[in-house]
């Protein structure tokens, strides 16, 4: 082999593998599909259900990698909250889980996302919640991942107590999804190698 075929045979084994190592650091994103709402959650003076329910569509195919869920959520005692999203195919999770032995006082969530690589969980954070913070770890927004995102994407809030009001302001969803320059660079590589065995 002369010092030609060499040097193909090393750039086309180079491209195969940046392309498998690509997605483990490079992103198509992210994608954000969201809206405002300015949706009151239980009104004391209604009839109606404890649980509120808000609905986002994503339109377009594609497999989930990575998912941050951001919400504003204005809200007199945010203690008595709990926020449950769920999945086009039905799966959920619920976003923050609080016992009454964990009592605190505080209002609304601003700019929060919760995130599964955030170092700050979501249940040693105080009110108000701003910035980005880890679900419980029975609650990881890693059970979406390999899904598809298309369809209705539905975020239900339960009010435990009736005499606290809020609203949800807004909700987004933010997906991150693997960077086709990857699929590119082990396309090349391979048609090297094509081509190289084709000369001989």
């Amino acid at each position: 082999m002369d010092a030609r075929s060499i040097e193909q045979w090393i750039v086309a084994i180079f491209l195969i593998g940046a392309g498998f190592c690509f997605p483990a650091f490079a992103d198509l994103g992210p994608i954000i599909c969201g809206r405002e709402f300015n949706l009151p959650l239980l009104d004391p003076n209604g009839p109606g259900s404890a649980m509120t329910e808000a609905v986002i569509e994503v339109p377009y195919f594609f497999v989930i990698t990575d998912l941050n869920v951001q919400v504003d959520i204005t809200h007199t005692r945010v203690f008595d909250l709990r926020l449950i999203l769920q999945s086009p195919t039905g799966a959920w999770l619920c976003l923050n889980k609080y016992e009454f032995s964990e009592f605190f006082e505080g209002e609304n969530y601003i700019n929060t996302i919760f995130d599964d690589e955030a170092e700050l969980s979501i249940e040693d954070a105080n009110a108000p919640f701003t910035g980005r913070f880890k679900p419980e770890p029975d609650y990881l927004l890693e059970i979406f991942d390999g899904t598809d995102a298309c369809g209705d994407w539905r975020i239900q809030i339960y009010d435990m107590w009736p005499t606290d009001t809020g609203t949800l302001d807004r909700l987004e969803l933010i997906f991150n999804i693997p960077e086709p320059a990857s699929a590119l660079l082990m396309t090349f590589g391979v048609t090297i190698l094509a081509l190289h065995r084709k000369k001989r």
